[in-house]
This record gives C-alpha cells, sequence and structure tokens, in this order.
C-alpha cells in the first residue's frame, strides 16, 4: 500500500520540530550553565517560561518558535489527516503542503536566529495562506 502522498510533507514537519526542539534544549541547557542556574533548586511546578528575563533573548527564541510549531501546525497536521482519508487526489493540496512545510522551517530559522517581526510575520502570513488553501480546496472537494 503506498501512503497518500500530502502525508510526506507532514512528516517532514513533524521531523522538524523534533530538530527544533533538540535545537532549543542543547542551546537552553548550554545557556542555564552560563548563567549559573541550578535546576534542582527550581521551585515545583516550574516552566520553561520562567526563564525568560533569565536567559538571553536570543536563547527563548528557540523555545519561542517550538511552541509556535505546536499550535498552528496541528490544524496542518489535521488537514493532512483528512486529505489522506478521504483520498483527495488534488496535486494542488499537495503543493500547497509543501509549501506550508518549507515556509515554516524557514519561519522556524528566521526566528531562532535573526528574529526580525516583520520579516517573520510576512512568512507566517505565507504559510497561513497556504494552509487557508488547502482548508477551502478540501471543503470543497469532500
Amino acid at each position: 500500500m503506498t501512503a497518500h502522498p500530502i502525508l510526506q510533507p507532514a512528516l517532514w514537519l513533524i521531523l522538524w520540530s523534533i530538530i527544533m526542539l533538540m535545537w532549543m534544549a542543547i542551546t537552553r541547557f548550554s545557556a542555564i550553565g552560563k548563567a549559573g542556574v541550578d535546576l534542582s533548586n527550581a521551585p515545583p511546578g516550574g516552566r520553561g517560561q520562567d526563564l525568560e528575563g533569565v536567559l538571553p533573548a536570543s536563547v527563548n527564541w528557540k523555545a519561542h518558535n517550538y511552541t509556535h510549531l505546536m499550535e498552528q501546525p496541528t490544524l496542518f497536521y489535521a488537514l493532512c489527516g483528512i486529505v489522506a482519508i478521504t483520498n483527495l487526489d488534488n496535486p494542488l493540496l499537495v503543493q500547497l503542503a509543501w509549501a506550508y512545510t518549507a515556509l515554516r522551517v524557514v519561519h522556524s530559522i528566521w526566528q531562532a536566529t535573526v528574529n526580525k517581526v516583520p520579516i517573520r510575520f510576512g512568512i507566517f502570513v505565507i504559510s497561513t495562506i497556504c494552509l487557508a488553501a488547502m482548508a477551502v480546496i478540501t471543503a470543497l472537494e469532500i
């Protein structure tokens, strides 16, 4: 059995999210050590957000992006699942899915390194347009 082609960009975005998780963890643990933060003394219920203002902003950018990858892309994964389950055969949906995935990777790299908001927001808007187009096309075809 061959998997629906729309599952490939979804899988690659999942893999990218795992890469961002590792990048965030490596960056944070290194910065935590440099900042002299002793995690063994952290109060119960502490969260990564508590490191805002403690660690440099550029370190926290990776965490911000990882959070973003757990937000809107969940709609993308659900939509890809709907397309695959219903076996919609529309090459444009697959192209839009690849565009969405590529734009989210570019967004991640930009936010984690440069993080100039106007550019970041533009990348986000274009990726959202891809997602919205996918949703509309899918709704019209189901």
